[in-house]
């Protein structure tokens, strides 16, 4: 019996193994080198069939090749046994029995592929990396059915940049922590300044990966600078290429790369990117030799992507490879339930790096901040609570300096925002009930506080109670 581990020590960045089950060194051998040729390094090489269960046993193993006609025991009782044991783990056989029967009755086993020595190269590792795909999704699903029974985030250190208490946002976090480990890629949406880059940050910390975590905006930039800054380039490559230099994604080598604005990516760029992720390779400019990408792509955008897909902006197969994981950040108004914790938060943030007391606010300044709609976000809310320390006197923020940032902001509504504020139906209410629905509104939102509806309405609150004064002689 001979078990060769081949490089086997199974890492983040090397994540997927594969045991070869051959009794022929020269088919283990010739295997083995193609494999490896393709980036795949944890490989386990198995001459004696009756060894390959307690391997299983002892071995975290992705994909099984397995050959037919072996002493001892044959492919055809191991396929059996695994199937049995081990049904998670896809199996491809390679033999050199070549009847049509043989491959059939094999699929029906539950093998994955069949393939007929000699194996030709491009097919054997496409086989083997669908069936890695295979195991890691069968992996996943069952992670997330673990998390969909249990209400807890396993991980909360993770997430220790992100303050909040929404049940969304906790949901996101479970969510986040099922996929971290995987080797796919991730695509997070939502508005600008709701916190994108720090879920993706959440991920990276979670992943285990031991390299690091490269964020690159990709707004504004051009083709030529794409490639230069993911890419690297060589000494002479362009003028002005002066010496060789490494883009992000050799940087990022055994880490996560984090390209935010996606939506921005020129189409030039798409199809370059495209084939960064599917073939996990790349080539500096003015090289003609590929290098391997051992990298896990996190990438944001504020943009509606599939809207994009369907006006041709945006490439559909390029769409489709980064979203088999998405994450969707709700914007700040969706979790008014943490809009305290967050102003408490910058309070402190901003007296700390001012060296100064922690000033007080007026509790009417929560309620003002929950029913605005805040267009910018958590950033916005943080530059709003900033720019209020600063001008606040006497250790108390001005519910005044609030009022003016949010008035300044809703006087420039477009013309497209009004219309999503308001949908009428096909029969107009009167002015009246119209009247009567705003204000009751208003004062929902405001908890009754008529200071903060009036200005939620855009009138004075004398106006505001002057129209409650008419509207309760109407009704008595």
């Amino acid at each position: 019996m001979r078990l060769r581990c081949a490089g086997y020590k199974k890492t983040l960045s090397q994540p997927s193994s594969v045991l070869i089950v051959d009794d022929d060194e020269n088919v283990l051998k010739s295997i083995e080198v193609i494999l490896k040729s393709s980036g795949i390094n944890n490989i386990l090489c198995c001459n004696n069939s009756t060894e390959v269960m307690d391997i299983l046993e002892k071995q975290d193993v992705d994909v099984v090749l397995l050959d037919l006609a072996m002493p001892l025991l044959t492919g055809e009782e191991l396929l059996c046994q695994i199937r049995k044991d081990y049904p998670e783990i896809p199996v491809i056989i390679i033999t050199g029995i070549t009847e049509i029967e043989k491959a059939v009755e094999c699929m029906k086993m539950g093998a994955v592929d069949y393939m007929v020595k000699p194996v030709e190269r491009n097919r054997l590792i496409s086989s083997v990396s669908r069936g890695i795909e295979l195991k890691e999704l069968k992996r996943e699903n069952r992670r997330l059915r673990d998390k969909f029974f249990s209400d807890e985030v396993q991980n909360p250190e993770a997430f220790y940049e992100i303050i909040t208490c929404s049940s969304k946002m906790q949901k996101i976090f479970q969510y986040a922590e099922t996929i971290a480990k995987s080797t796919r890629h991730v695509l997070i949406t939502g508005e600008t300044g709701a916190g994108k880059e720090l879920i993706a940050r959440s991920i990276h910390h979670l992943s285990g990966r031991r390299g690091s975590l490269i964020t690159v905006n990709i707004a504004g930039l051009d083709d030529n600078l794409f490639s230069d800054t993911l890419f690297g380039h060589k000494k002479g490559a362009y003028t002005g290429a002066d010496s060789v230099r490494k883009g992000v994604v050799e940087e990022a080598s055994g880490g996560s790369l984090f390209l935010d604005e996606i939506g921005d990516l020129n189409p030039s760029s798409q199809i370059k990117l495209l084939r960064l992720l599917e073939n996990r390779e790349f080539l500096s400019l003015g090289s003609d030799i590929p290098k391997k990408a051992n990298i896990r792509v996190i990438m944001a955008s504020n943009k509606d992507l599939f809207k994009m897909v369907k006006t041709n902006q945006f490439r559909k197969d390029l769409y489709y490879r980064i979203s088999t994981y998405e994450i969707n950040v709700p914007p700040l108004r969706e979790r008014k339930e943490d809009i305290e914790l967050l102003v408490n938060h910058f309070i402190r943030k901003a007296s700390a790096e001012l060296d100064i007391k922690e000033p007080a606010y007026p509790p009417e300044l929560i309620t003002q901040l929950e029913v605005y709609h805040f267009p910018g976000n958590i950033r916005e809310l943080e530059s709003m609570i900033y720019d209020a320390i600063n001008l606040s006197k006497r250790g108390m923020i001005s519910l005044d300096t609030i009022k003016e940032k949010i008035g300044r902001e809703i006087s420039h509504i477009s013309e497209e925002e009004k219309t999503c504020i308001i949908r009428f139906s096909d029969k107009l209410p009167t002015l009246k009930q119209v009247t009567e629905l705003l204000i009751e509104e208003a004062l929902k939102r405001t908890r009754g506080n008529q200071s903060a509806a009036a200005r939620l309405l855009g009138v004075s609150q004398q106006a505001l109670s002057k129209r409650l004064n008419s509207l309760r002689k109407t009704h008595t």
